[in-house]
């Protein structure tokens, strides 16, 4: 068997995506940060064949995967039609925990596309854009993975103000101050088991939610000010942003019919110590969240000792067995 192997890192999205069309449309425009330290690494052993799939997690067979990785290849049969002629081995890891509130799926499906597009060239069928393509291939394994595949900001979704932007594939984004090129994410790990809704049944909860269409606006407008706000390295403004995204991703949540709840007492308890911190000193320190409870603090490298120490003494205590993760603004995937 050839083999072909890449590392591509998770992200975390400032503008949210919430709300898709099918197939794996965005309703509306997100922006993200490209993680660094948070990554999948893949490599794919493939041979000619029948068609037949194996898949090993931290080198152990998963076969409670392959129903995910044959709907990948069955949804992006056009970019790979040789999928159905070949055997495949998977394996793959991760740098970060399972349930960590890091999106293991946007890592996973984006380096999934990347070994994809390296069987590809291989094989010598034409290519018009290599990560455009693994872009648009990884959006149809998990919408927020079209992001992956750039750093240090990448943006998916049609955007008045963003060159070349597409519903179909993300596209690089740097035009911005250089204090958010290095900007550090520390994870706090507030709960570490499993949601109680998935993203894939919460996406599907906007479909005919009273307040969508004025969600899907407001994700226009505030991706326009969080551009200007990241050119101008306008720290507050940004801060302001990114969090109001973070509460009105859960407001949709909860005001969805059924709805439901992702955050936790200690979510909320951290939230409050971030706000009173901020206020008292003056650092400029911010949070955003995933759909789910755990907290992605967000500040300057600059600020880093005394908000890595203001972490340790207030908020680790709220962490599932004190856990957190230290992370921050990456370059994008990386073949092995």
């Amino acid at each position: 068997m050839k083999e072909t192997a890449w590392k591509s890192p998770s992200n975390i999205a400032l503008v949210k995506y919430w709300g898709k069309y099918d197939v794996q449309i965005p309703a509306n425009p997100s922006i993200s940060f490209t993680l660094s330290e948070a990554a999948t690494t893949t490599k794919l052993r493939y041979e000619e064949g029948t068609g037949t799939i194996k898949v090993f997690l931290d080198g152990k067979e998963t076969p409670s995967f392959l129903p995910k990785i044959e709907a990948f290849l069955e949804r992006t049969a056009e970019f790979f039609p040789f999928a159905k002629e070949m055997n495949f081995e998977i394996h793959t890891s991760n740098s970060f925990p399972h349930s960590s509130g890091i999106a293991s799926s946007a890592s996973g499906m984006s380096a999934l596309a990347l070994c994809m597009m390296s069987v590809k060239k291989d094989l010598g069928l034409p290519i018009t854009n290599f990560f455009e393509e693994a872009s648009n291939a990884a959006r149809l394994g998990s919408g927020s993975g079209s992001r992956s595949l750039y750093g240090p900001l990448a943006a998916w979704g049609e955007h008045a103000e963003i060159e070349g932007s597409s519903n179909e594939f993300a596209v690089a984004f740097s035009d911005v101050h250089d204090i958010f090129k290095s900007f550090q994410d520390t994870i706090l790990l507030v709960d570490k088991g499993e949601k109680t809704v998935s993203s894939t049944v919460g996406h599907g909860l906007m479909n005919g939610h009273p307040y969508a269409a004025a969600r899907f606006e407001q994700a226009h407008e505030n991706q326009s000010a969080l551009l200007t706000a990241m050119l101008e390295g306008d720290l507050e403004r940004f801060g302001a942003i990114v969090e109001s995204e973070a509460l009105t991703l859960h407001g949709m949540m909860m005001t969805s019919m059924p709805y439901f709840i992702l955050m936790k007492p200690n979510t909320l308890e951290v939230i409050n110590r971030i706000w009173s911190f901020r206020q008292q000193t003056g650092n400029p320190v911010f949070f955003t969240l995933d759909a789910g409870a755990n907290v992605h603090v967000l500040y300057p490298e600059s600020h880093k000792e005394v908000i890595m120490s203001f972490i340790d003494s207030e908020l680790r205590t709220f962490c599932k067995d004190g856990s957190y993760l230290c992370d921050a603004v990456g370059l994008g995937p990386t073949q092995l």
